[in-house]
């Protein structure tokens, strides 16, 4: 048995470095049975500190034993079982019995070798999904901390803006791309015509485990922020939020007509073609002078054709006159 004296030199030497899956998992009476007989061969003395720091040079500083540890939630027993395997068989062949430090160096290589291949196998995770939401899934074990590192996002999720017209129709979900405990509700929660994330401006609509909140025939009184928080029992996993505009329907009729009638026009005054129709002609540019040309015909036939106008309205005038003074000859004869 260790002194009380080695006993508190062991346990600084372990622990004043940083920690590693070895630390984590490997309890400190084994690591003390394993270097009890460290022999250094340039000094045949048994140096138990050189033991240590051996450990730590092999398992703390090599980066492929901390990314080989990074496993799933609930796997850290699976890395545990597998450094046993490799470390305590070593402490006790190597119990109260003398060893070179090229032994040991070979012998510890090999277990974190070995323990980077068995641990490598392992589930992954598929990571944190940003940029919100808590997220105990996405979590990996630290073999640095000895614990799992959370995804560390806020709850409130960034707003999405949903523009609607008047009396139409509109949804929204309740989803997120990370999965879920399978004990969830969902809370919607609404904020008449603010666009805001203040949970104290937030009235409760509905509560249950339907995801889908459906609005049948918008109006301006829907026009707010909708809030759908999800709950996992006590705790709150996230929440999303939803800015609805609600566009008049006379106005948006106007807008509409406005927009297609401005898309139809290409520079130069030329009309949109339909799809899949041909292409817009090009107008037909004349000359000057066949110009002048068609111009001075045009005038000189829209002339003709007014004095033929007049000429012809005078022929009935001439007619009624003639008539009227063969009429007066008969009354004097």
């Amino acid at each position: 048995m260790c002194t009380s004296a080695l006993w508190f030199v062991c346990l600084s030497l372990l622990f004043s470095t940083s920690l590693s899956c070895y630390q984590c998992f490997v309890d400190v009476q084994d690591s003390l049975r394993l270097c009890w007989g460290h022999i250094l061969t340039e000094h045949n003395v048994r140096n138990v500190d050189a033991c240590f720091r051996k450990l730590d040079r092999i398992f703390n500083n090599d980066q492929r034993v901390i990314q080989a540890g990074r496993v799933g939630k609930g796997y850290d027993k699976q890395l545990k079982e597998i450094l046993d395997a490799e470390i305590l068989p070593m402490a006790e062949e190597f119990d109260k019995k003398l060893n070179n430090d090229t032994v040991y160096e070979e012998r510890l290589q090999t277990a974190a070798d070995n323990f980077i291949a068995a641990a490598s196998k392992l589930p992954r995770v598929s990571g944190c999904f940003p940029p919100c939401g808590f997220q105990s899934a996405g979590a990996v074990y630290n073999c640095i901390t000895c614990q799992y590192d959370s995804c560390e996002f806020p709850l409130d999720c960034p707003v999405k803006e949903i523009k609607v017209t008047e009396n139409s129709r509109t949804r929204m979900r309740c989803d997120v791309p990370f999965p879920l405990p399978n004990d969830i509700e969902m809370v919607w929660r609404f904020a008449e015509e603010v666009k805001t994330q203040q949970v104290d401006q937030f009235k409760e609509v509905t509560a249950g485990v339907d995801r889908l909140y459906s609005i049948p025939s918008a109006s301006l009184q829907h026009q707010g922020t909708y809030q759908c928080e999800i709950y996992s029992g006590q705790r709150s996993i996230v929440r999303l939020y939803y800015y609805i505009t609600v566009t008049p329907q006379v106005v948006a009729g106007h807008t509409e007509l406005q927009e297609i009638f401005d898309l139809s026009l290409l520079p130069g005054g030329w009309l949109l073609t339909a799809p899949g129709g041909p292409p817009p002609r090009s107008p037909l540019l004349l000359p000057p002078s066949l110009l002048l040309t068609v111009c001075l015909t045009a005038l000189l036939l829209l002339l003709f054709l007014s004095l033929g106008a007049l000429h012809w309205s005078s022929i009935p005038e001439k007619t009624s006159h003639v008539e009227q003074a063969a009429g007066d000859e008969d009354l004097r004869s």
